[in-house]
């Protein structure tokens, strides 16, 4: 007769390193009453009383948390990455931004869509910080560990840093890393007379035009060094990507238009050239950028990443191609 094992039901090893985690955040908590806590509410409204100085962290988003914390001088012990298989798995962009991925650093790789609650519970960690687009039960992960969510629709993405430096104890790190990018912008001000620029940042993929208000680092560079950007991308809603018919590709033009291609999965600037006929064939000819030799074609690598090193590179390479040089401006 066969007897119930419950052991050979679906989820034990799952059930036990949850109740395993449980365990240790009880040991913890017991711990913690030795050094200092504090309590905070993060983005979804919810309190969570974390250390002072956490030491073992997770990150459930790569570019908008684990490459802002290895900047800071923070390596988490535990990353969201791409890939569905640890031999595949990497941290997107942090390895031309920072020198750092899985297979060069003692950081596990912890999943990707979604983070794998197994992985984290193997892992004795304080503190797990990750993101509102993390589609891994945020209840599981608060039984594991005090764990804060980032909702970047509701935040000004940059602020992502600010928050990391006071979770992690990192605000020195921080304002060196603020200091080096203003002096970029700085430069970019004096050289460039940016307020008689209009530049336009549009992105096009198999039949459908979208536009990014701000568009990660581009859009960022751009608004902090005083450019002038269209209507319809100013008056966007903030860190939502949205569509647009081709009849308003158009609108989109400007004196110079920045684009990216996905540099990482093997994309090049033709293949972003073909999507952009894709929308509107003949696009090139409408276009008075494109027209002029005024459109330009980024990694998009690091302009998606919250990254200062991203953003540093963006502003020396804007402050490249635009300035010194005469363009034909768009008539108004």
């Amino acid at each position: 007769m066969n007897r119930f094992n419950p052991k050979h039901t679906p989820g034990f090893a799952t059930l036990k390193l949850i109740l395993a985690a449980i365990v240790m955040a009880l040991i913890l908590t017991v711990q913690a009453r030795a050094q200092d806590t504090r309590t905070i509410v993060d983005d979804t409204g919810v309190e969570v009383t974390i250390p002072v100085n956490p030491q073992r962290i997770i990150s459930g988003h790569d570019l908008v948390i684990t490459i802002p914390m290895i900047e800071l001088g923070v390596f988490p012990v535990g990353s969201h990455g791409r890939g569905e298989t640890l031999e595949e798995a990497f941290i997107r962009g942090s390895a031309p931004l920072t020198g750092v991925d899985f297979d060069n650093s003692d950081i596990e790789w912890v999943g990707n869509r979604p983070i794998e609650v197994e992985r984290i519970a193997a892992q004795n960690l304080d503190l797990i910080i990750t993101t509102a687009w993390q589609p891994a039960d945020v209840e599981q992960l608060r039984l594991i560990a005090p764990t804060f969510v980032v909702d970047i629709s509701t935040r000004d993405e940059w602020s992502v840093f600010d928050l990391l430096a006071d979770l992690t104890g990192t605000d020195a790190s921080l304002e060196l890393l603020k200091r080096r990018y203003q002096i970029h912008i700085d430069a970019i001000r004096d050289e460039i007379n940016t307020g008689a620029m209009t530049i336009s940042t549009i992105h096009a993929y198999e039949g459908q035009l979208f536009a990014y208000n701000p568009y990660g680092t581009i859009g960022k560079v751009l608004i902090d060094a005083g450019f002038d950007r269209p209507d319809l991308i100013e008056n966007a809603k903030q860190n939502v990507i949205e569509e647009f018919s081709a009849e308003l590709m158009p609108e989109f033009d400007g004196d110079f238009i920045i684009t990216t291609y996905r540099s990482s999965a093997g994309y090049t600037p033709d293949a972003v050239r073909g999507y952009f006929e894709g929308v509107l064939p003949g696009y090139c000819d409408v276009l008075h950028a494109c027209r002029n030799d005024q459109m330009y074609f980024l990694s998009r690598a690091e302009a998606a990443a919250t990254s200062y090193a991203a953003l540093i590179q963006t502003a020396y390479t804007l402050r490249t191609i635009l300035g010194g040089r005469t363009f034909v401006p768009l008539a108004d």
